[in-house]
Parts: C-alpha cells; sequence; structure tokens
C-alpha cells in the first residue's frame, strides 16, 4: 500500500536525521549524554499506566528495541518496529491523534530520543514514551512471550 505524499516526505526527513550516518544507535550514542532533557514530563508514561492502557486496548504500544532484544520476550499485542528500521517502516507508526502510540524500549532511552525525532518531523503528538521500559517491566515479573515469527 502507498503512503501519503506526505509521510513519504516525513520518512525521508526522519531517514535522513535520525536514521542518516551510521544509523539512529550511533546518534543516540553520541547525543544522549543529557538524555534526561530529551522530553517533558507530559510525554511519558508510567509503566503502571502503559501497561492498563495496552491490555485495555486503548493505545498501540510500538516495541522499538531490536530483534536479538526481543527475543527476551515481549509485551502480549505489542508491535515491533525495530529502531534501526524506523525510516523505512515509518508509515507503520499511525499519524491518526485519535489512535495513541506509545514507544517502548529497554529502559526509555531509546523511545524518549525517539520521540524526539518524530516531534521533530511533526505530526506526532499523540505519541508518548513508556518511562522504565521492557527492563523493569521484566524485573516486575509482569506477562511477556516470545515475540511472533
Amino acid at each position: 500500500m502507498a503512503q501519503p505524499p506526505a509521510q513519504q516526505a516525513a520518512g525521508r526527513r526522519l531517514g535522513r536525521r535520525a536514521l542518516g550516518i551510521g544509523g539512529l544507535a550511533l546518534w543516540l550514542g553520541l547525543g544522549l549524554a543529557g538524555c534526561g532533557q530529551a522530553g517533558s514530563g507530559a510525554d511519558a508514561v508510567s509503566l503502571e499506566a502503559a501497561r492498563a492502557e495496552h491490555e485495555a486496548g486503548r493505545v498501540l504500544m510500538i516495541d522499538i528495541r531490536e530483534p536479538h532484544e526481543h527475543a527476551t520476550g515481549v509485551a502480549a499485542g505489542a508491535k515491533l518496529l525495530p529502531m534501526r528500521q524506523l525510516g523505512q517502516r515509518l508509515a507503520e507508526i499511525p499519524t491518526d491523534a485519535k489512535q495513541p502510540v506509545l514507544l517502548i524500549c529497554n529502559t526509555q532511552n531509546r523511545s524518549k530520543a525517539t520521540l524526539k525525532a518524530l516531534r521533530e518531523q511533526g505530526g506526532y503528538s499523540h505519541v508518548r514514551y513508556v518511562d522504565g521500559g521492557m527492563s523493569e517491566w521484566a524485573r516486575r515479573g509482569w506477562p511477556m512471550v516470545a515475540p511472533a515469527r
């Protein structure tokens, strides 16, 4: 299915800005010394609220960890969209503000930085990140499943 031209352009911009030269992983590695300032408190969702909203089907949770991290377990029903593929798969992140989206990674550093990059593109005000990430989810013993193949 073809993407609308505006979304294609946003994907190209995200690809150039956040995923270009060495990928977003390099960008994150070089630019997150002060990652606490990457988003406002309103951008963060507590792990408890994220779980409740996800399990009730009121949000789309997108796990942006890499496949080797997904192999350790994922939240049932979460969309798996590895961070390094975001530029090519940007169309999979809903742009409809009526569809709340939560980004989750291992600790929240990558999801917070990814949110910042998405916000710079515009049109992603309905996207937030999960404070604590999957490492805290697992530490609490909350349900996890094997990723779908």
